[in-house]
């Protein structure tokens, strides 16, 4: 059984270096650089602007492995390149957003969510939080993982007490995200 997604090839486009150095790959690009450690069941090889990713013969999870890894390798192409960008709104009356940095220039945000104390949230290296209006938050960078991983973390801060509710929809959301509202209760 091959993976659909492993057999694909990926096209390296203009502006991007990828380099191959035994199970290392290092992708460059205008935006910055990324390094993946590739595992010792996958294959990969370069020819002009095209990568092929292959499974090792006998191993038993090299096919499953082949289309994971060909995936994260073209979110790097694609992050050096374009870059990853996820919104988020604020719903909810009072709830404010405001963008700083810290002393070691990593970006943070203050947020005001109803709460007795503003909550403060410091972005990973490499991350960039942005504030267009008080009420919408953009996390931006390279690494497709971490953008995601950095929204997840500020739509659940305080343990998942500000995502979004079920009756008014109040709380913090990806800004396409759609919720169901419930009907409230009936005498």
């Amino acid at each position: 059984m091959a993976s659909r997604v492993g057999r694909k090839p990926i096209e390296i486009p203009q502006g991007v270096d990828v380099t191959i150095d035994a199970q290392q790959v290092t992708v460059k690009g205008a935006k910055g650089e990324l390094v993946k450690t590739l595992p010792s069941a996958i294959l990969i090889t370069k020819n002009d602007n095209i990568l092929t990713i292959d499974a090792k013969e006998h191993t038993a999870n090299g096919d499953a492995l082949r289309g994971t890894f060909r995936a994260l390798l073209q979110n790097q192409i694609l992050g050096v390149s374009q870059g990853f960008t996820k919104k988020l709104t604020l719903v909810g009356v009072g709830y404010r957003a405001q963008a700083g940095t810290t002393s070691d220039g990593c970006h943070k945000v203050d947020l005001t969510l109803g709460l007795s104390h503003p909550v403060a949230y410091t972005a990973p290296k490499g991350i960039d939080l942005a504030v267009p209006s008080v009420t919408e938050i953009t996390v931006s960078g390279i690494d497709k993982e971490l953008v995601g991983q950095a929204a997840a973390n500020i739509r659940g801060i305080q343990n998942g007490v500000r995502e979004p509710e079920p009756y008014k929809g109040k709380g913090i959301r990806y800004a396409d995200e759609r919720i169901l509202l419930k009907e409230t209760k009936k005498k």
